[in-house]
């Protein structure tokens, strides 16, 4: 992890703090570029020109996404879990904020006491806003501007923290107080905005369809009888999911590919079909095959067969499907994210044979 310099802790106009601090006033930055379009979550972009938020939203990222496939009519059950325990996405990037108009009437609302986050820790008042970007003082500002610009094609980033990231010392690396960047570019930053980087914070809000796994027989079985388990294919398909980070040209499509379903049957006393309980995706993107009438004493190829009846307590079937994660963006950049996983449980009753001596 690089180390900010010193110049760059100078600059703060308190301690810096890895607790995110939030200022005694906030004040919008203008129109949001998602409005209408708002991502799903509480992290969406919010606040306008008349509305008390963008002050203090150094965890809110401005980027937008849309999931615009996949899925079934019903509403989506959740997150993926990344299978790759060590997977960290970046703690921290910059983002456009503010127009040349937008921060100077923002700056000129601000009252005795009102602060503005400029970074992580960091709040400034009027005097400081006033004079690094109206005045032009580079005393605070790697980009002292004259008029906060106004006139000037460009915006006024800000560094942004993942919220659950948000006590990391990673996000130190995004040392940078708010500074000017000229339109149509992106900075020079090892922590600038990447399509990757829009990538890998779609993963997080990619919304997988509930694992509603077929089975035959349905909730209640039998000592030793195979239960079938299979998914049809339509609806069990693709989810792809797209991210832009408005003011650049910069997106991500992430695609989440359905690749393999992985039972677990709750019960040591239980065998698997196949042994390993992961039950790949066929040619036609189902899993397993439906039973047939007929089939019952043969071996399904996905499914599960109970060896001891339940007493009170029903088995806990888990069934998990494994994503396979992939993007592409701007200039076709493209690539992988580790796979991600859904897990779902139902209840499995079992029951043994009842039989009469003759």
């Amino acid at each position: 992890m690089r180390k900010p310099s010193r110049r760059a802790v100078a600059l703060a106009t308190a301690p810096l703090l890895i607790t995110l601090l939030t200022p005694s006033a906030a004040f919008g930055w203008g129109e949001d570029p998602g409005e209408g379009s708002k991502p799903p979550g509480d992290d969406s972009a919010q606040g306008t020109a008349s509305g008390p938020e963008l002050g203090a939203e150094v965890t809110r990222s401005r980027i937008v996404v849309k999931q615009s496939g996949g899925g079934t009519a019903k509403p989506s059950a959740g997150g993926l879990t990344a299978v790759d325990p060590n997977w960290k996405p970046p703690a921290c990037w910059y983002e456009p904020l503010a127009t040349p108009q937008q921060l100077k009437d923002a700056t000129e609302k601000l009252k005795k006491g009102d602060l503005l986050s400029v970074n992580f820790g960091r709040r400034w008042g009027k005097d400081l806003l006033v004079d690094a970007f109206d005045k032009g003082d580079p005393t605070f500002t790697d980009t002292p501007t004259k008029n906060y610009n106004v006139g000037k094609k460009g915006m006024f980033w800000r560094a942004v923290a993942r919220k659950d990231r948000a006590n990391d010392p990673e996000i130190l690396d995004c040392s940078k107080n708010m500074f000017w960047q000229d339109g149509d570019t992106v900075p020079k930053d090892p922590n600038a905005p990447t399509p990757e980087v829009l990538a890998a914070y779609a993963y997080d809000k990619i919304r997988v369809p509930d694992t509603e796994i077929e089975l035959k027989p349905q909730g209640k079985s039998t000592v030793n009888l195979p239960t079938w388990v299979w998914l049809d294919k339509a609806v069990f398909k693709d989810v792809t999911v797209r991210a832009e980070l408005p003011n650049t040209p910069l997106y991500a499509v992430t695609t989440a590919k359905p690749v393999a379903l992985h039972l677990e049957p709750g019960t040591q006393d239980a065998k698997t079909f196949p042994a390993s309980g992961d039950c790949p995706v066929n040619e036609d993107g189902s899993i397993g095959s439906p039973y047939t009438k007929g089939a019952s004493k043969q071996d399904p190829p996905c499914g599960i067969a109970y060896e001891r009846a339940t007493s009170g307590e029903p088995y806990q079937l888990k069934a998990s499907v494994t994503w396979e994660i992939s993007w592409k963006g701007t200039g076709g950049a493209k690539g992988d994210l580790p796979n991600g996983s859904f897990e779902t449980t139902q209840n499995m009753n079992v029951q043994e044979i009842q039989s009469i001596n003759r």
